[in-house]
Order: structure tokens, then sequence, then C-alpha cells
């Protein structure tokens, strides 16, 4: 039996480990770094070093890494012994203050969107001590910032910490206002579901698509999907009880707060759900969970598929994105409060969260692009495109009572003055949950939904800090010069509220009638990842993002052109695979069939039948038909792949292959599936649906 308090935490150097092994003076200092985010000196690195480096080889470690976030979505890490030559031309086992500060990975084959020239390879990378040291497959990693040698952010931690600074110092002016004098420090905290799908592993090594691509490119439609509605919430089958056992297991040695684990909706898919941390500590857990979840499946037999959009026809992975303020004395900025003090508070962040959600709904939309995320937007199984937010009806009813100037009576009466207007104190869940809302009220926190399953969390979460510190400052401006707080606490709110409130809204978004309402209110409709990038690079983006040091304008144009590349280089794989698969497994199988077929029928004739009567001959024609279809479309797709070197400048390029790659593919895909109903199990060359969606038992 696990002995759950024993392991967790048990492959990290967290508090508990410094607290046993370091000085008390070091140990202080050390907690202090933390808490401020101040770096510590080197002679009390040097100490935490060695520490660290013995806790580590302790549990049989040998190396150590500077663990950090590249661009490219996943995370990177080059490893060094701890050894170190002694005079006696043995070894010893060294770690020293300089190699945790700081590491020197090669940075030049990483991606940097034109920061810097292929042969300008020096980059560094910086300890985060927020964030603990672990050991992972016996290595110690140190979670780690990447910058270029002139400086310029090469990761997606860099972004985050700055941004989580910048909330820090905005929210604290605002508490200041309201008299606060005990918070040293706001944070704020994330809690990310993450969702996935698991397959047999024998039937996934089958799949070129899958491999090289990450999702299915031809499939068609099972005689069962996830219509019967049995598989969310069901009981979960004993092969994936096994693997989560061991998730769980792994991700808490790890000291991931892994807490909630269940099947999804569409077959084979599944979710695990973390208890909230700190932002910058979230996204290195997410991660290590998106790591763990494909490692572990494999000890199983399995794959665990992380794309946005695996199978056409059932429900995709999202990842939502819990989000919450809070201060270092334990109080959630975004929880309504039990003194009409405390309830003004809250609504003066409510109202800044509402006014940074509209101001820049264009930023939000640009932090989940992706050609696996264009897929599942608004496919009657995630957010549509369209940003705006959801309070539920309660919520509702007070901001309409401020904007109008009428009291607001709750059913139990119970009423609390604040200036001129009444606020109720209400509870957590008095209202529905909108599954269709981009960015939903729930309580205490936001439900930012429209994020991918592979998507690191780093960049919604560096938009919605950067937001909503902006409106904190432009808020903390206006009542610091006011000579009656109270009044122009109330006329500040009163008016975000009426200048904002189309942001807000509690309907379907599936429905088409809400697609039309969006645009009569001046809502951005961005639905695809092309459409949605050049707002990253806008003047309105430029002036927020340097004036609070988040991004250069260099920095942001390179991440620009990252996505764009990323963007188009996935398109060009998925088309390749396609084609490939198409000409030397799907073609092959269908004209075999075919032939099966057409011998069939010349045996039936020459017995004197007469196979103008014959229901075969219909299949054939059909087959001969779809044969002439599939050449057809994949010399089309390889047509459009070919157009694509006469489009300059990278923006042209991401559309053309929204516009005509894409299409090419699903022309493609149509025949495709076509061939895939009507051709025998012992001829179609790769596992279908049906196989993958239910092969875990």
């Amino acid at each position: 039996m696990v002995n759950v308090p024993e392991i967790f935490g048990s492959m990290v150097f967290d508090e508990q480990a410094m607290k046993e092994r370091l000085p008390k003076a070091t140990y202080k200092l050390m907690k202090k770094s933390i808490a401020q985010g101040k770096p510590l000196d080197r002679e009390v690195a040097n100490v935490v070093a060695n520490a660290m480096k013995d806790w580590a080889i302790e549990r049989g470690v040998t190396h150590f890494t500077h663990w950090f976030q590249p661009m490219t979505g996943v995370t990177a890490e080059k490893h060094d012994s701890f050894i170190s030559p002694s005079e006696d031309g043995r070894v010893i086992m060294e770690f020293s203050g300089k190699e945790l500060i700081q590491g020197e990975p090669d940075a030049s084959s990483f991606p940097s969107g034109g920061l810097r020239a292929t042969f300008e390879a020096r980059g560094y990378t910086a300890w985060d001590p927020t964030s603990y040291a672990f050991i992972k497959e016996d290595t110690l990693c140190i979670p780690t910032a990447f910058c270029s040698y002139s400086g310029e952010a090469l990761d997606k931690k860099t972004p985050l910490l700055r941004s989580m600074e910048v909330i820090n110092t905005q929210a604290l002016r605002i508490l200041r206002l309201f008299g606060d004098t005990d918070t040293t420090r706001v944070n704020t905290t994330v809690g990310p579901e993450q969702e996935y799908f698991l397959i047999d592993e024998e039937l996934y090594k089958q799949r070129k698509d899958l491999i090289y691509c990450g999702r299915t490119l031809f499939g068609a439609k099972p005689p069962k999907g996830q219509e019967m509605e049995d598989h969310y919430f069901g009981t979960i089958k004993p092969r994936v009880k096994a693997f989560m056992k061991d998730l769980n297991e792994e991700l808490w040695k790890l000291g991931i707060l892994a807490k909630t684990e269940h099947n999804e909706v569409a077959p084979a898919q599944h979710e695990l759900a973390p208890i909230f941390t700190t932002t910058n500590i979230a996204a290195d857990h997410n991660q290590l969970t998106m790591e763990m979840l494909k490692k572990v499946a494999q000890k199983h037999g399995m794959t665990c598929l992380l794309h946005e959009k695996p199978f056409a026809g059932v429900n995709g992975s999202g990842k939502h994105n819990n989000w919450s303020i809070s201060t270092d004395t334990g109080i959630n900025l975004l929880e309504p409060g039990e003194s009409p003090k405390e309830n003004a508070q809250f609504l003066l962040f409510l109202a800044a969260v509402i006014k940074a959600v509209d101001d820049y709904q264009d930023l939000l939309r640009v932090s989940v692009v992706g050609a696996g995320n264009d897929h599942r937007l608004g496919a009657n199984e995630a957010p549509p495109a369209i940003v705006s937010m959801f309070v539920g009806d309660e919520l509702q009813a007070i901001l309409d009572s401020i904007e109008k100037g009428t009291d607001f009576e709750q059913k139990d009466k119970e009423e609390m003055e604040i200036g001129v207007h009444v606020l109720p104190h209400f509870f957590k869940d008095t209202t529905d949950r909108n599954r269709t809302s981009p960015f939903a009220f729930t309580g205490n926190k936001f439900e930012f939904r429209m994020l991918g399953s592979t998507v690191s969390v780093s960049g919604p979460n560096i938009v919605l800090n950067t937001i909503v510190a902006e409106v904190l400052d432009q808020f903390a401006d206006e009542l610091e010069k006011a000579t009656d707080f109270n009044a122009a606490l109330n006329a500040l709110i009163k008016r975000t509220i009426v200048n904002h409130k189309r942001i807000i809204f509690n309907g379907d978004g599936y429905s088409e009638e809400w697609t039309k309402e969006a645009e009569k209110r001046g809502l951005l409709n961005l639905r695809t990842t092309p459409d949605a990038l050049p707002y990253f690079i806008s003047e309105k983006s430029i002036k927020l993002f340097t004036k609070h040091n988040i991004f250069t304008e260099v920095e942001l144009n390179s991440r620009y052109e990252i996505l764009l590349e990323n963007y188009c280089k996935t398109l060009n794989i998925e088309a390749l695979t396609m084609i490939e698969m198409a000409r030397r497994s799907i073609l092959p199988a269908v004209i075999e069939y075919t032939k099966n077929i057409t011998d069939t029928l010349t045996a039936k004739q020459s017995i004197g039948i007469d196979i103008s009567k014959c229901k075969e001959k219909e299949v054939v024609e059909e087959l001969s038909y779809i044969t002439s279809m599939i050449i057809e479309n994949t010399e089309k797709l390889e047509n459009a792949l070919i157009g694509v070197k006469d489009i300059e400048g990278i923006q042209n390029e991401a559309n053309y292959y929204k516009d005509t790659v894409i299409a090419a593919m699903n022309e493609l895909r149509v025949v495709a599936d076509r061939a895939e109903v009507i051709v025998g199990d012992e001829y179609w060359p790769y596992p279908r649906y049906g196989e993958l969606l239910f092969s875990i038992l």
C-alpha cells in the first residue's frame, strides 16, 4: 500500500529538504529569496548547491541538468555529471553555486524567430529558485529560465516570471488603497486540468499519422462513438486504473498535486486535474505531467495522445486554466468577502478582469493559437473562437444593479452597504457552470477554457497576468488621485461595467445566434491561427508588453515568427504524411480489394451469370471512381505544397496553408475515408477508429 504523505515530494529538494540540510542562516536566506523572488549571492549558492548535490547523490543521482522550456513546446535538458578529477587520478563529486545558478546550453538550434543567427550559439540558463529542483530518472533537474547571449528571452518561463512581478506590483497598489498593509506579495495561482487519450501501443505503431503528427489524418466514423454518453465519468477500466495509479505515484514523488482523475466524454479519453499552486510552479508541473503521461503509458503498453484533436467526430482534448489572484496572507482576491470593504475590493478586481478581457480579447485568443487547437475551438466540445465571459445569474444581477444604481436584494435579505450601492455576500456555486464559455467565473476563480491540450500554460498566463496588471495600473492611477475614495471607487466600478458589459455572455456559446450577436457587439471571431497572430504584434500589443517589460518589441516579433513557422511546419508535415499514406498504403489497398471483387465478377461471368445485374459491379464502379479521386486529390495536395515555394512572407505562407493546403487535405481525406467504409478488414492497411478508441479493456 502506498504511503502518500511519505512519498509526496520525496524527489523534490523542497522546503523540508532544505530545512533539514541547510544551515539555519542559509535556510532563512533561501526562504527569503523564494518569497521575494530575489537572487542569492554566490557564497549562499555554494552552500545550497553542495547540500542539493549530497541529497541527490543519496538517491542514486550522478548527473544534473538545467531544465528549461524553449519555444519548442517541450522541455529541454543537457546533462552534466557531478564528477571532477582529483589529484590522485580518481574523481570526486562536486557541484558549485556557479553551476547551480547558471548554465550554458547551445542556443543556436532552438527556435529564435530571427532573434539570432545560427552561428550565434551562446545561450544561458538561470536558476529559478521559486520552483524547486527535483529528480527525474536519476538526474537532478534545476528549473531555469533561458536567454540569449544578448539577454533576449528564448523561453516561456522568463516572460511568465516577469508577468508575475508586474501583477504583484499593481495588485499591491490597489490593496494599499483599501488599507491593507499586511500583504507583502500577490501571486496568481493556477490549476490546469489536463485531458488526454490512451490507445494501445501496438495499434499506435501501425499508424504513421499518429507517429508523425500526433493525430489521425484519415479515419472513417466507427459504428459507435460518444453518442451513448456512457464513457464520461464511467467506471475506469482496470488497465487504465493501473496506469493512473502509477502516474499518480510518479507525480506525487515530484511534488505535483495530482488530485482528480476520471473518464472524459470521448471513448479512450481521460482527464487529470491538480490542486492550485503558484503560476510558474503550475507551469513547470504541467510540463512534467505531460511528460509523465507519455512515459507511464508506455510502461503499460499504451500510448498517450496529447493532441487537441486526435480523432475526427469525437471530442478533442483541452486544458482548462483555472486562474485566480491570492495574497501571501491567504486572501483570494476573486472571492466575495464577509464585509462591505472586502466585497468592494472583490468588485474592483472583478471589474479589472472584465475590462482586461474585453480590451485584450485578441491577445487571449492569440495565447491559445496552434494548428491543433484550430480543429477543436468551436467544434461543439470546446468554447468558440469568440472570447466572452460568463459570470452567472446572481453575479450578473449584482452587476446590473450597480449599473442601474438600484439595490440588490438577496433571497435571504442579507444586505451590506458599500457607498451608495448594496452588494450581498453570496456563496460559491450559486449558479450553474457554462461549458460553452471561453472564460467563466466559477466562484473564486476564472476558468479559461480555450487552451489546447498540448499548449504550455505559460503563454495564456503571461497574457492574463499582464492584461489584468495593466488595468489595475489604470485603476490605481485614478484612485490614488481621488479626493473621495469611496465615491471614486463606486464611479469607477460602475463605469467599467457599463463600458465593458459587451464581453459578458451567459448563454449558449455554440449557437449561431451568439455568433451574430457577438458580431453586433463588436467582438472578434478569430477562427484560425493565421487570423489571430497579427494581433500579437499590433501597436496596442507592443505598447502593452513593452510598457510592463514582459517582452521587448524584438521578442514579440520573434514569437510571432516562431508561432507562424510552427503552424506552417505542422501542416507541411501533415500534408506530406497524408501523401505518403495515400500513395503507399491506402491506394494499393483499394486497388487490391477492387481486383478481388473484379476477379469474383469474372468468375461469375465464366459460368454464365449475367454480371450486369450483380451488385458487385456497382461496388467495383464506386471503387474505381474512388481510386481515381485518391490519385487526383493526392496530386492536388502535392501541387498545393509545391505552391508554397512561391509564397513570400511567413504570414502569407500561413494564410496559404490555411486556405489552400488544408482544403486539399480535406478533399483527400473525404475520398480515403469513403474507401475505408467499403474495403474489407484484411485489406485495409491501418487500424480503424473502432479499434483505436475501444482497444483498452
